[in-house]
């Protein structure tokens, strides 16, 4: 299976219908997964935590939207065998997890799932990130990748830009298309050292990313990937300005 990283947007995504559009069209081009793990700028929590796997329901992390973004509805079902061999695999590299049966699949899962499988028929697992170091994150996705031979879609999920600070608008802002730009160059390139290190060789980087929580995923996509695999960029572009909604695929 391919390894995704997603720009996920927010809830008002399904509104935009040449968003949705790609993302549809991207999907129907996947091969079909058996499951899905997810990983999201929303969960952080150490050690590594596994969301539900009985029944999963969403968690709505969001305010002041209107209702009807909070009566979505995504029943995916639970994956409970991915989740034991998520066990087994992080258990044998030495990295403890814990479950946490309660935690259904934040917006930063449950958006894009909705319009990219909106039948809701794939079985889907979250699990937390247990840190924002770029480094261990990508050393997890090395050791996840495993999954991929077995029929899974791992995807991170965030966004390549993200400063809620900055205000949104019509235009794109300097920092926002450089650093989406280095991005991807660096991502053509494979030069992985390189994107682990963002923080001090990509322009704009504390512009881009106040918090790092939404771009650290990419790494953990990142680190499942084959060293040979050159991205591609099936969704790019801007939202809101300054939201690069740029998604990548690995295989």
């Amino acid at each position: 299976m391919p390894v995704l990283f997603i720009g996920h947007g927010a809830p008002p995504l399904v509104d935009f219908p040449d968003w949705v559009a790609a993302l549809a069209a991207w999907a129907k081009a996947l091969p079909r997964p058996r499951a899905i793990l997810m990983v999201s700028a929303h969960w952080e929590g150490a050690p590594v935590t596994l969301g539900a796997t009985r029944t999963v329901p969403l968690v709505y992390d969001f305010y002041n939207f209107p209702a009807r973004y909070y009566q979505t509805k995504y029943p995916a079902p639970g994956a409970p065998e991915l989740a034991a061999r998520v066990r087994t695999l992080l258990s044998e590299a030495g990295e403890r997890t814990v479950d946490d049966p309660s935690r259904g699949l934040d917006h930063g899962a449950y958006v894009p799932l909705l319009v990219m499988y909106p039948q809701a028929d794939v079985p889907v697992l979250q699990i937390s990130m247990p840190t924002l170091d770029p480094a261990r994150l990508y050393e997890l996705g090395r050791r996840l990748a495993p999954l991929r031979d077995e029929g899974v879609l791992i995807i991170g999920s965030g966004f390549i830009t993200h400063n809620l600070g900055a205000g949104f608008g019509d235009t794109t802002p300097a920092w926002a298309s450089e650093f989406d730009a280095w991005t991807a160059h660096t991502l053509t390139r494979r030069d992985d050292d390189t994107l682990i290190d963002f923080m001090k060789r990509a322009p704009a980087a504390r512009m881009a990313h106040p918090r790092t929580e939404h771009f650290v995923p990419l790494l953990l996509s990142a680190g499942a990937a084959d060293q040979g695999e050159v991205p591609t960029f099936p969704v790019d572009g801007f939202w809101f300005g300054n939201f690069s909604k740029r998604s990548v695929q690995f295989g």
